[in-house]
């Protein structure tokens, strides 16, 4: 019996008929359905086309999945052990063809009959001179009804709920029953005014026509809805919380500049871009605001974030507060802090580096000077979460390559400040797609460093097959002769059954020595222990080695301006995001650099078109667009591995327009209606609050 007390939507699915307990337990744990509601949104991954039927005469190799309608007149079995398969001969009028089974063959046999009518479904292969098509999905047809001819929905399930008759048919049927006692509980979630300009279809009609569409056309106008509701939720969201917080979060007020100002003026031994000087006026108006500063700060390898960074620090000290600077790796936060100290000490003003590897008696002093206010700036990895890391007056946090920390790390920063929010400054040298920020960082203010510093030189790459490998040896030389250093990145440290066609450091490092008797060579990996690291990275800073044979270790971070030449092995098994990256390690002097990517001598499509962008543009920007159509989001800016961005029907790499079209519909509402309360926005409000998804960028 449904309890009249619960919304139809939220009734727990045990209620739906045939459902039972322990079948509704599954669905529970396996795939997080409870609710009818949760049923519902388990949405098709694709849909297979079976709206006619094949003649086994008409079978080619090209064709995609088919459905024949047929009868079994034959089974045998062929083969012994692992060998040992289940085959059939299946006909229709117009020929014969085998189906083959390699599991529950047992079953098969006692539950599919010979001479009775069948329609079968799957791909078909030719096997010498006959067709086969290898577990086929089969359906007994009924003499009274005519085969269900159309789009048949596909649905993710799970091995444990197979068993037990929840494969994607098995979910299918509970659709077919839920659907039609469900459609008149389905509440609209956009206003009138919106379905109306853009042709959408209601919400209770896409639901209907996602699972279970009769045409293309159906199908295709359920996804349009879906999407367009799906990519218009984010940016409201989004621009609501960027409002909320506007609202809410108060942050201190740096209006002090006379640090600053000596700093430039005395001690600044270059001049700032630009961009430089654009990106820190923006900044300024948030830190003398009032209201706490959320901004992400993006700028290619190179374009001088770490100065920018320190600038706003000295703003946060001029007006009595700390500031502390966040980084990925021991050697970033290292690297951070060596260049900034030199600019501290000029100043006079106190900086510690805080790592896993700072000793006892060092981080006992540290962490009384930070929690006394003695300590003005702290830099460190996630060693600055500790509970033990107190602060007097934290009125700065800046993160760097923010996307390799999750949501959580973050929000521990936030609350080492009891009195007023920091202010929070996230950098990233990883370009993102203008559709990619505004779906992931749309609730930050963006600034974007989009010029190199005066005297650099755009990084020269070159890219060669396995074949002309004596040739990169050659130009490995050149560079080195001139009193040059020369990266070597490998993707794996060892040889393994998992990578064999891969290119390792162990071997390469050999390689390298032998091919380069004459010069050092330094190794860095994952593995090493930290002063190991430590030790050849600075062998390697003060030209001590010439060549650095690596793994991605270096990927963010190592700045030696000595090094004008990076080699990367396998280059076509790299992300063009991270190929990028890695490129920017070089180019960080006046010199020329040069990038010099190996392949394989046979690779596919995707990585000769990865491969060319590389040689063709130096543009971060441009790299992030191919990346977002090579790769989609779901890699990009750590996006996975930070447990966001789980789009279900949009695609950022094809639906930019639609991106820019939804945020501004979400920023138009709330410019005209911020508390959404006019009678055509309660739907807004309601779907806002009810809500269960999760606020990937809220960082408080």
């Amino acid at each position: 019996m449904l309890n009249k007390n619960v919304p139809f939507l939220e009734t727990k699915i045990e209620y739906l008929k045939e459902m039972g307990p322990q079948r509704a337990m599954l669905l529970n744990t396996e795939l997080g359905i409870f609710t009818f509601r949760e049923l519902l949104e388990h949405y098709p991954f694709r849909h297979e086309d079976r709206s006619c039927l094949i003649k086994i005469c008409q079978l080619s190799d090209e064709m995609p999945c088919v459905q024949i309608q047929g009868r079994i007149t034959e089974m045998r079995i062929v083969g012994e052990g692992t060998k040992k398969r289940l085959v059939a001969t299946f006909k229709d009028e117009t020929g014969s063809m085998e189906l083959v089974w390699f599991q529950a063959i047992s079953w098969i046999q006692k539950n599919i009959k010979p001479y009775v009518e069948y329609i079968v479904f799957g791909k078909v292969t030719r096997f010498g001179d006959k067709f086969n098509m290898v577990h086929p999905e089969i359906d007994v047809l009924i003499s009274a009804q005519p085969p269900k001819l159309g789009l048949t929905p596909i649905y993710h399930t799970t091995e444990k709920l197979k068993k037990r008759g929840l494969d994607s048919k098995g979910i299918s049927k509970l659709l077919e029953a839920l659907i039609p006692l469900a459609l008149p509980y389905i509440q609209e979630t956009l206003p009138g005014y919106i379905l109306e300009k853009y042709k959408l279809i209601s919400k209770s009609q896409a639901v209907q026509f996602i699972h279970f569409p009769e045409n293309i056309a159906q199908l295709q106008k359920a996804k349009a809805r879906l999407k367009f509701e799906e990519l218009f939720y984010i940016q409201l969201r989004l621009l609501h919380l960027k409002t909320e917080r506007k609202q809410k979060c108060d942050g201190q007020v740096f209006q002090k500049t006379q640090l600053l100002t000596h700093f430039y003026k005395n001690y600044l031994p270059f001049d700032l871009t630009d961009a430089q000087k654009r990106v820190i006026r923006e900044i300024f108006q948030d830190l003398k605001s009032g209201k706490q500063m959320n901004r992400l700060l993006q700028g290619d390898v190179g374009s001088g974030k770490t100065i920018v960074a320190f600038i706003c620090m000295l703003l946060a000290i001029d007006n009595n507060a700390q500031a502390c600077l966040m980084a990925p790796t021991e050697i970033l936060a290292t690297q951070h802090f060596q260049g900034l100290k030199p600019y501290s000490e000029m100043l006079n003003i106190s900086m510690a580096l805080l790592t896993g590897s700072t000793k006892k008696t060092a981080r006992t002093k540290l962490l009384e000077d930070l929690e006394k206010g003695d300590l003005k700036i702290i830099i460190g990895t996630h060693a600055l979460l500790e509970d033990s890391v107190k602060f007097h007056n934290l009125g700065l946090c800046i993160i760097d390559e923010q996307h390799r920390f999750g949501v959580a790390q973050r929000a521990k920063l936030w609350e080492k400040q009891s009195k007023t929010l920091p202010h929070v400054l996230v950098m990233t040298a990883t370009p993102i797609p203008r559709t990619l920020a505004m779906t992931l960082y749309g609730d930050l203010d963006v600034s974007i460093i989009d010029e190199l510093p005066a005297g650099r030189k755009p990084i020269h790459t070159l890219w060669f097959s396995e074949k002309n490998r004596l040739r990169v040896f050659g130009l490995m030389k050149q560079e080195i002769q001139k009193g040059r250093q020369v990266y070597v990145v490998y993707p794996v440290i060892e040889e393994s059954e998992q990578n064999a066609d891969l290119k390792d450091l162990l071997k390469g490092y050999e390689v390298i020595c032998q091919e380069f008797p004459q010069y050092r060579v330094s190794i860095l990996h994952g593995r090493m222990k930290p002063n190991e690291k430590e030790a050849e990275m600075q062998a390697f800073k003060e030209q001590k080695t010439h060549i650095m044979v690596a793994t991605t270790v270096i990927e963010v971070g190592v700045n030696v301006p000595n090094a004008t030449m990076m080699v990367i092995e396998n280059a076509e098994r790299f992300g063009l995001a991270q190929l990028h990256q890695l490129r920017g390690r070089v180019g960080r002097g006046a010199e020329q650099s040069y990038c010099i990517l190996i392949s394989g001598d046979k690779i596919s499509k995707e990585a000769r078109f990865k491969l060319s962008t590389m040689v063709r543009t130096t543009n971060g920007f441009e790299i992030a667009d191919a990346d977002l159509k090579l790769r989609g989001p779901g890699d990009l800016a750590g996006t996975q591995q930070s447990g966001i961005l789980q789009l279900r029907f949009a695609d950022l790499s094809q639906d930019a327009f639609l991106v820019q079209e939804t945020r501004a519909i979400a920023q138009k509402i709330l410019e005209d209606d911020p508390l959404l309360e006019r009678p055509e926005h309660q739907i807004l409000k309601q779907s806002l609050f009810r809500s269960k998804q999760t606020m990937w960028s809220k960082i408080s």
